[in-house]
């Protein structure tokens, strides 16, 4: 079969190996559509901290089932599913705990392990998710969705509280989304015009361009009449848009981060104190939010969920793929890779 290869930045091949034989336990999936997320491009970048090369990237993706065991779930061949992308260790303090998501020997495919870019994969059962009759490249979206509304359930956002989200990606968008099904008054907030721009797709109840930090505080105090947000979104990873997150809570508000970053903060830590700030942190997503997610999908809650999808290729043309993402990052939100 064939796969996708990265084997240092910037590399990118069309590969073959192997067909996997499943084991007991495991189902066999044959790749419909893949997405390239944000992890994906900054390891074809080389900018990803935990990646090593050579790798297969990928860990968002929609497959039909041809193969599986007799399960109390319910899958069967044929069936259009998801996966959850996220290996725990099952021993360490915190999968000990129940906090899988937060194992301390994670291994996420397409980053500490091989991903699933390629036209079959296996995955233990336990970890496959019926898409519940919804389209293929609608089911490739919801490990993203629930990357952001982990992150929102995290920030325990309360219907008629006002959020920012700062970093208007595709990771972003849905953590807007996803405050918006809490009931929030949700704001986003980029450098790229663009993009808010086309966030605008979305419902979201108000924009700041963050044209600079001056104008930016600016902005946050005459759209929240000068109280600040009570939740802000960090969706980017940046010092500069952490900072952005501690500027713009209110006192006693809540900063939730889901970007993942690769420098290290310098700022007023006093901040924190004297605002008596809560800040959390929000890694991968369980079980319920993959089942949530694909709920609220069905259920068909959300507008225009396919415009996040910004681009399409099929998985042969992956360098000309991560080449166009990566040159137009700023103006795209979701490219997905079609398998079949």
């Amino acid at each position: 079969m064939k796969y996708i290869g990265l084997d240092q930045p910037y590399q990118v091949g069309i590969k073959e190996m192997e067909r996997p034989i499943r084991k007991k336990g495991e189902a066999l999936l044959k790749l419909l559509y893949g997405g390239i997320c944000g992890s994906d491009l900054n390891t074809y970048r080389g900018k990803l901290p935990y990646a090593k090369y050579p790798l297969i990237p990928g860990h968002e993706f929609s497959a039909e089932i041809v193969e599986i065991d007799e399960n109390e779930n319910g899958l069967r061949a044929g069936m259009i599913v998801t996966a959850n992308p996220y290996f725990n260790c099952k021993e360490c303090y915190s999968c000990q705990r129940g906090f899988v998501n937060c194992c301390t020997g994670n291994q996420t495919m397409g980053v500490q392990r091989d991903g699933g870019f390629r036209e079959y994969l296996t995955m233990p059962i336990e970890r496959v998710y019926s898409g519940q009759g919804l389209p293929a490249k609608e089911v490739a979206l919801v490990e993203p969705f629930c990357i952001s509304y982990h992150g929102i359930k995290r920030a325990k956002v309360q219907k008629g509280e006002r959020v920012l989200v700062v970093g208007a990606g595709t990771i972003g968008v849905f953590a807007a989304i996803s405050a918006k099904l809490a009931g929030a008054q949700v704001y986003m907030c980029d450098i790229a015009e663009s993009k808010l721009n086309y966030a605008k797709n979305f419902g979201i109840d108000g924009f700041i361009h963050n044209d600079n930090n001056v104008t930016f505080l600016d902005q946050v105090k005459t759209v929240t009449d000068g109280n600040l947000f009570d939740v802000t979104v960090e969706a980017v990873g940046l010092p500069s848009t952490f900072q952005n997150c501690v500027d713009a809570v209110a006192f006693h508000g809540r900063t939730i981060i889901i970007g993942v970053g690769k420098s290290n903060v310098d700022f007023n830590f006093t901040d924190i104190q004297k605002k008596e700030m809560n800040i959390m942190g929000s890694r991968n997503a369980v079980k319920t939010d993959f089942e949530e997610v694909i709920q609220i999908l069905t259920e068909k809650r959300i507008k225009n969920i396919d415009k996040i999808v910004t681009g399409e290729f099929n998985y042969l043309d992956a360098a000309e793929a991560f080449k166009t993402l990566d040159e137009n990052a700023a103006d795209m939100l979701k490219i997905m890779l079609r398998f079949s």
